[in-house]
């Protein structure tokens, strides 16, 4: 598709589930942070897979599989440029963005992590960019730290630099927050982390489908993300390496198609990126993630930032207007360092009881600590925390939508 300026209207005619009724309520869609909606476009590629080439990749020598394989190999194109990676070549498909991350912990982590040597992270990661270092941690007696926060949206430079002097092996850090929506300075982060000597590792899991992203100017290691955040099919992560890391790391998983050849005295490892894809992987799902990074060119990431920068900052500034409603993040006003995440709570009032109402009006958000405990439980020192997340079917209709929920749950628990 193609669009002057981005307009949701418009662009919800190509999402087949905005036609749905919840609750006799047209459905308003604020969890995107989660996953994504997906457009019939994406649907249709690989519909269009299973009914016109369906076959396994890089073994038969017959039309269907050869086109296959060709769809499979193009989509790592197309993710390499996405986001300005030298080539195809170093993107590795997984899972999702917990898969890329752990990938990196079992095989470059394993291997070069010993005892006493010290990781660092920061007190807003998701559970995915925490969990595999802690285990990692523990298996090789090394030390994890965590930055801590300032005004409890962003990472506190002096404490980071104070950190980095203890020359940590890994450092992996969030590039937005999923729940603050805070956009680090991954690129100044990066590079003060590469000058300790560091090895430098991103969870782009919320920036690539919302804003351009630009892996070589970023100048980190290892980068992950996930297919079905940017409108792709679940199932399908990529985890950018550098080559020199990627051919001199050890592959996670062996078997069929991860060799070059197999003997009873030992194997020899296929090619980067295929060592570190053994046996049949989510074909389908990697041409849907291709067709969603079309539709994405087609509108353009800049016109998408403009959008979301723009419909958070309207959110932001009804909100404030709400007595009795906080806001977790950067302050209204900030939304240059805000992504599309508003993190919100209601006194007294319980986030699961808020999501509940905000339901029996059509409107999905996300209630908890989404994934991301020690943040929500030891740095906002909350329970759990609602939270709305926008993308480009929405607009400032469904903002308003989600301000007279909210006044909704103020009004049924009498909160003035």
């Amino acid at each position: 598709m193609s669009v002057e300026e981005l307009n949701p209207s418009e662009i919800k005619k190509d999402f087949p589930i905005f036609g749905n009724a919840v609750n006799g309520k047209r459905l308003v869609y604020l969890d995107s942070a989660a996953t994504s909606q997906k457009p019939k476009q994406v649907v249709d590629a690989i519909v269009n897979y299973y009914y016109s080439f369906n076959a396994n990749i890089h073994r038969g020598i017959y039309k269907i599989s050869e086109q296959a394989t060709e769809e499979y190999e193009r989509s790592k194109e197309k993710v390499a440029r996405f986001v300005n990676a030298e080539n195809g070549k170093n993107i590795i498909y997984v899972r999702n963005t917990t898969e890329a991350l752990n990938t990196v912990a079992l095989t470059f982590g394993e291997h070069n992590i010993a005892k006493g040597d010290h990781i660092l992270i920061s007190d807003m990661e998701h559970h995915s960019n925490i969990v595999p270092w802690q285990l990692l941690a523990k298996r090789k007696s090394a030390i994890l730290d965590f930055v801590p926060l300032k005004d409890n949206a962003f990472i506190d430079i002096p404490s980071y630099e104070k950190l980095l002097e203890n020359n940590p092996k890994i450092v992996s850090l969030t590039h937005v927050s999923n729940v603050l929506g805070t956009i680090n300075e991954i690129k100044k982060l990066t590079s003060m982390a590469k000058k300790a000597g560091s090895t430098v590792v991103v969870d782009g899991a919320q920036s690539v489908p919302h804003m351009p992203v630009d892996i070589s100017d970023m100048g980190c290691d290892f980068f992950a993300f996930s297919s079905h955040k940017m409108l792709g099919p679940s199932g399908v992560g990529v985890l950018y390496g550098k080559k020199e890391l990627l051919e001199t790391t050890e592959p996670l998983f062996g078997g069929g198609d991860m060799i070059s050849s197999v003997r009873r005295s030992g194997s020899e490892w296929n090619e980067i990126p295929w060592k570190f894809e053994a046996g049949t992987p989510n074909i389908e799902g990697a041409i849907g993630l291709g067709a969603a990074i079309n539709y994405l060119e087609g509108i353009g990431m800049q016109k998408i930032r403009n959008h979301e920068k723009s419909l958070t900052g309207y959110a932001m500034e009804a909100i404030s207007r709400i007595p009795g409603v906080e806001t977790y993040g950067p302050a209204p006003g900030m939304e240059s360092e805000r992504g599309g995440v508003i993190s919100f709570g209601l006194n007294g009032v319980h986030p699961h009881d808020v999501s509940q109402i905000f339901d029996s009006e059509g409107i999905a958000i996300r209630a908890g600590h989404h994934c991301a405990m020690p943040l929500v439980t030891e740095v906002l020192r909350k329970g759990a925390v609602s939270r709305m997340s926008f993308y480009i079917y929405n607009d400032e209709n469904d903002v308003d939508a989600a301000i007279a929920a909210i006044k909704k749950v103020k009004s049924i628990f009498h909160i003035s």
